[in-house]
């Protein structure tokens, strides 16, 4: 999708702290971090949100659920971590492309 900011992070338009890269997915650190670490996971493919996840796509959730704890263990989350999926403007999902962030360590924020 030629105007997804996320899809133009992928194809290296737009630049970004890569911390892995495989077949299905990217990851990278979120500009505007809520915690010592914040990590956005996207798809490669274009989907708008968590409600366009269909059948043919889980083995890519799959994917992303097994690598989250990898993920954090690389970022040295031992002790543990949060995962978030905001879906839809109600939600609080600001761009139109599923991810999940992944958060841990100093300044983490509660649920108040």
């Amino acid at each position: 999708m030629s105007d997804c900011l996320f899809c133009k992070i992928i194809s290296g338009e737009i630049p970004s702290a890569k911390v892995y890269e495989d077949d299905l997915i990217f990851v990278f650190k979120d500009i505007a971090p809520k915690a010592k670490v914040h990590l956005l996971v996207i798809p490669k493919i274009h989907l708008k949100s968590l409600e366009n996840l269909e059948q043919d796509h889980k083995d890519m959730i799959a994917h992303i659920m097994l690598k989250l704890p990898e993920l954090a263990r690389s970022q040295g989350l031992d002790d543990g971590f949060r995962t978030i999926i905001n879906t839809g403007p109600g939600g609080g999902q600001e761009v139109g492309h599923l991810h999940i962030h992944l958060l841990g360590g100093e300044g983490l924020p509660g649920f108040n």
